[in-house]
């Protein structure tokens, strides 16, 4: 039997894996396989058992054999294919959807995500403001993620407008990310002071 797990919850997708094919499975590489390998992968027999327990990273990814699972649906074996992402749009998917088992593990969308750049964009004009948006989502958040957000958001102003003000900003992370790694502050503390800072850069 096949299975098709994809999405990046890797720690659930491999949970599930491992309650499937057990602790002891091979691992074979996508990327790293050609057709010639298939027939002895899907049907070869090992020489302990008649079954076998396989686990496949990123198939789909080797548009030179992705097609050609649909020769191989009547394995003996129990295979799981694992994906990060997956084309719903591919004739390959659509050949396969009603004919074998796909399984999503997906992480939790971030509700914050929008107002995290929000926050940004309006800190260039008014901290104060910036700061009351920040409490809302504070506990929700992760200090260093929330960093890596501001760095990204600061770098996308500075390829749309190379002025003084936003070689300034990136100087300004730049000196806050070695003072989060580097300092005993709490790191809210440390955002919280670039973002009052930021208007008047």
């Amino acid at each position: 039997m096949i299975q098709i797990f994809y999405g990046d919850d890797r720690v659930r997708a491999k949970a599930e894996i491992i309650k499937i094919l057990g602790q002891d499975y091979e691992v074979y590489e996508g990327t790293d396989l050609v057709s010639s390998d298939l027939p002895s992968l899907f049907l070869g027999n090992s020489l302990l058992s008649g079954t076998r327990s396989i686990l496949i990273r990123d198939f789909f990814l080797n548009k030179s054999i992705a097609d050609k699972l649909l020769d191989y649906l009547t394995t003996p074996h129990n295979v799981i294919i694992l994906e990060l992402k997956l084309d719903k749009r591919s004739a390959t998917y659509k050949s396969l959807k009603d004919q074998i088992i796909f399984k999503e593990f997906a992480l939790p969308k971030n509700s914050n995500f929008n107002l995290v750049f929000d926050i940004y964009k309006i800190a260039k004009v008014d901290g104060p403001k910036a700061l009351a948006l920040l409490d809302k989502i504070k506990t929700e958040e992760e200090p260093m993620m929330f960093f890596g957000l501001l760095v990204s958001q600061a770098i996308k102003d500075y390829s749309t407008r190379q002025g003084i003000k936003e070689k300034r900003a990136l100087r300004e992370l730049s000196k806050l990310d070695l003072d989060l790694k580097s300092t005993s502050f709490q790191p809210w503390l440390l955002i919280e002071s670039f973002l009052l800072r930021l208007s008047s850069l």
